[in-house]
């Protein structure tokens, strides 16, 4: 199946399969902070995919070979398995919070949601711009360059930053001051996952052990 149209695909089912985690357990469609996510969350994935198809289609091809049967690594597997349990369980909980008023937050603080969810999808985007072998698998092929620049100058898993920031503003934006609590085991996963990550990197990747000397932060600047 042609690229496009594969991506085309994908995008109509995730955004439908993400309405029907919101909706479904809200009871309702009276819930304008999961149209504006919704609405957030379309438009930024239209415009980076359409961008990373016009600037390098390997990328997005790449980006697309996800999940389980993807990883080589066990530690890789069950980690990709427990994320996306997580990627389920995340809306389903915001529309069951919002659905039963467990913890409302106010609406300035659900648009600064949007905001944070929106500046870490840029960054992951920045991400696969500045490496495009920034897979969504764990791997290392052979003509792949080590990128110490740019965001990587910055931290050695831009991406995973961009991603704990959309895992923290996705909440918030839709009205769940308790869905905040996933943090915690978003956090633990990515510590495992980089830390395996990084033990194949130093093993395949020429120049990551120097590089580690120089960066010395993982995910957050000046914390770890």
């Amino acid at each position: 199946m042609n690229t496009n149209i594969r991506v085309a695909v994908q995008s109509v089912f995730g955004l439908l399969l993400l309405g029907a985690l919101l909706f479904v357990p809200a009871g309702t469609f009276d819930y304008w902070q999961a149209w504006v996510f919704l609405t957030v969350y379309s438009v930024m994935a239209i415009l980076s995919t359409v961008y990373l198809l016009r600037r390098d289609k390997a990328v997005v091809e790449r980006r697309m070979r996800v999940g389980q049967k993807s990883e080589s690594r066990p530690v890789q597997k069950a980690i990709i398995g427990v994320i996306a349990v997580m990627s389920i369980a995340l809306p389903v909980f915001c529309g069951l919070d919002h659905r039963f008023g467990w913890s409302p937050v106010p609406t300035v603080v659900s648009w600064i949601g949007n905001v944070m969810f929106a500046i870490g999808l840029v960054v992951t985007i920045f991400t696969i711009v500045q490496n495009s072998y920034a897979s969504a698998n764990i791997t290392v092929e052979s003509e792949q360059k080590l990128v110490s620049t740019g965001l990587y100058g910055l931290v050695r898993h831009p991406m995973y930053m961009g991603a704990l920031l959309m895992v923290a503003g996705m909440p918030l934006a839709l009205g769940s001051w308790w869905g905040l609590a996933v943090l915690i085991p978003v956090l633990i996963i990515y510590t495992f996952r980089i830390q395996d990550e990084e033990k194949l990197l130093r093993q395949q990747l020429a120049g990551y052990g120097e590089y580690t000397q120089k960066v010395h932060y993982r995910l957050v600047p000046l914390v770890w």
